[in-house]
């Protein structure tokens, strides 16, 4: 097994980079890191897309047997610390290759979440693992909104990551094959033609579009709406967080 125990190692110097999105770009790979990830990485990707995992002794002792047939290398905890995204990291990694979907390589059948300039990691990543729980068949990206290979975004995401689909799009674009398909669009504002979430019948083919923390939707995608959403306060809070909002509405609309 090769062992990397030098800051000044070519690998460890290229694992930084992805910390980037240039780097990230460049390589066209990104790292994850924690057992949970990791276990969750060689599970749902192809094989030839784990390229790599990097692990520290304690948790080879502990994992060893479940990286079998991967390419496996030993690292120092020093090294671990080096490229860890997270200030106590437990010492195991996945290098993965990336593999962005587009519109076209997906049918946009079933519940989709949209997110419109989304930039909070935690916010993403707590939607995509609501969208899975309450089981929608992807989430887009749209432009403004934080990558999915973005480290705090892989880590929020838990692993929902590679349970459902998720498309990097304009949501213009997204939302013209929508429509296209006669797919009803619902966005979140609130506005004198709001809707009460709770006044939409329930169903299996639709896309909700969540907007910015600070500005909410893009004017011009609520123009494109079947109905625009919005949920009744009952105290005195002006509003709610993007995620909470969106985990409301997803559980209740879904068929």
């Amino acid at each position: 097994m090769e062992r990397i125990a030098s800051k000044q190692n070519k690998k460890v110097k290229e694992l930084k980079k992805l910390a980037t999105a240039k780097g990230r770009k460049k390589s066209d790979q990104y790292l994850i890191e924690s057992w949970h990830l990791v276990q969750e990485a060689i599970n749902n990707l192809p094989k030839k897309d784990v390229i790599s995992i990097f692990v520290t002794d304690d948790q080879y002792l502990e994992h060893g047997s479940d990286l079998k047939d991967l390419n496996v290398i030993s690292i120092s905890d020093e090294i671990a610390s080096e490229i860890a995204s997270t200030s106590t990291t437990q010492g195991i990694f996945a290098l993965c290759k990336i593999n962005n979907q587009s519109l076209l390589d997906v049918k946009l059948d079933g519940a989709w979440l949209l997110l419109d300039d989304i930039q909070d990691p935690g916010n993403i990543g707590t939607m995509v693992r609501t969208a899975d729980a309450a089981g929608f068949a992807g989430v887009i990206f749209g432009d403004g909104t934080a990558s999915q290979y973005n480290s705090k975004v892989q880590r929020s995401m838990q692993g929902s990551q590679f349970h459902i689909k998720l498309v990097k799009a304009p949501l213009s674009s997204a939302v013209e094959k929508l429509k296209l398909q006669k797919t009803p669009i619902y966005g979140t504002e609130l506005n004198p033609d709001a809707v009460n979430y709770k006044e939409i019948t329930p169903l299996s083919d639709f896309a909700l579009i969540m907007g910015n923390e600070g500005n909410g939707m893009n004017k011009s995608l609520l123009k494109e709406t079947t109905n625009n959403l919005y949920i009744p306060i009952k105290g005195k809070a002006e509003s709610l967080n993007v995620a909470i909002a969106a985990a409301v509405i997803m559980f209740q609309i879904i068929k």
